[in-house]
């Protein structure tokens, strides 16, 4: 094994962090929903690329445990948004939040489907083209995070985050499911099982 080996299996130089682009998509009645999704391909400055999690369901047999899997679970998606005098990005976000629960009236809407959308994250190579994609659906906004103030924070330009959940995301390289023929063995003989 070389330098040169490890160089010729490290396909495009790598995927870099730094080469990604979030498409979001706000409900129709946000106000100015489109011009806020079409900046934040630009302002959306952190993101990330989900994890996976599926549980354990531990049974017990004669004393020792056996793992299995559970159920699939999916963890808030995060994102870092730059935030210019117009307030787009951050205004629509607010406007979301509070056609979900309005901040005086405590009241909203409560079909799902009247207030989620879907977002999108692109894993880009060094020339610009998509490399993977991660589409969530059923996005909402848990929280808008704070925005400091300071009189000695010179030289920064405002940035907020935002917590999304979703129910589930989708990715471009993976398909949703899998066939498979598994033999079992069982006491009174084998079986075919058909996934």
């Amino acid at each position: 094994m070389s330098i040169l080996d490890f160089k010729s299996n490290l396909l495009g130089g790598g995927a870099r962090a730094n080469q990604f682009r979030v498409e979001l998509t706000f409900p129709s009645f946000v106000q100015g929903g489109t011009a806020a999704a079409r900046k934040a391909q630009f302002l959306v400055t952190a993101a990330s690329l989900p994890g996976s999690q599926i549980g354990i369901a531990s049974v017990f047999y004669r004393g020792r445990e056996v793992k299995l899997p559970g159920e699939r679970s999916f963890s808030n998606w995060s994102i870092q948004i730059l935030n210019d005098t117009m307030f787009d990005i951050h205004d629509a976000f607010e406007q979301w939040m509070n056609t979900i629960n309005d901040v005086k009236e405590n009241t909203g809407l409560t079909n799902p489907q009247s207030y989620t959308a879907n977002a999108i994250v692109n894993q880009l190579d060094r020339n610009g083209a998509v490399v993977k994609t991660y589409t969530f659906a059923d996005v909402w906004p848990v929280s808008v995070g704070e925005i400091g103030l300071d009189f000695g924070n010179n030289d920064q330009i405002e940035s907020f985050g935002v917590e999304l959940a979703y129910s589930f995301w989708e990715t471009s390289s993976n398909p949703t499911s899998v066939s498979a023929s598994i033999g079992i063995n069982t006491p009174i003989g084998g079986a075919g099982i058909r996934l």
